[in-house]
């Protein structure tokens, strides 16, 4: 029996069968690692959680961070061999993870909403406003009160301020994120 069948033969592990549905021809070669820019900060390589995706090991993939640090650039699914939907797999799995009952990870996906809400509205970070609304959506007081030595550190520096800079906003990157969401085939 080739290795192929003892994939196909293994009980479907729900969480991750859409993942595994769109990375299954994945032959393991190692592209998608070599064309990360992010792949020297994970604490796995890309080619790495495919495998564990492809076996169902559900627990070792959303304990990773690998997926949370993609950073949707397009380069590993432009330069698989298999012309696999990579990055629409990698957000996946990040909207697996924050649907998912485990506390830690639907903080993260909350953190990671936020944050691209914050870049479609004003084309770049805005650091305050960032992290004021991830406190909201959080409903936390007291992570908060965890940020707050390294906010007045950041504010003594002058590396952030209680209110953000007025910019306009920005409306040119709607087409960016509604092609986005066309190709990961999102409404």
């Amino acid at each position: 029996m080739t290795r192929t069948a003892i994939l196909v033969t293994q009980e479907p592990h729900s969480a991750l069968e859409p993942v595994r549905e769109m990375i299954s021809a994945c032959m393991q070669c190692g592209t998608c690692s070599a064309s990360c820019p992010n792949a020297e900060a994970m604490d796995m390589s890309p080619r790495r959680m495919w495998r564990l995706t492809l076996l169902g090991q559900q627990e070792q993939v959303f304990a990773s961070t690998a997926f949370w640090l993609c950073s949707n650039c397009y380069s590993c699914s432009l330069r698989c061999p298999r012309g696999l939907p990579l990055t629409r797999a990698m957000n996946a799995l990040k909207r697996i993870a924050a649907q998912g009952g485990d506390k830690a990870l639907a903080r993260k996906g909350a953190f990671y909403r936020t944050f691209m809400d914050n870049v479609r509205r004003h084309g770049r970070v805005q650091e305050t406003e960032l992290m004021q609304r991830w406190f909201l959506a959080m409903k936390s007081p007291a992570l908060a009160m965890q940020f707050a030595p390294l906010g007045l550190k950041l504010m003594a520096k002058g590396k952030v301020h209680l209110t953000a800079p007025h910019a306009p906003e920005v409306t040119s990157l709607e087409p960016l994120f509604h092609k986005a969401a066309e190709m990961e085939g999102q409404p």
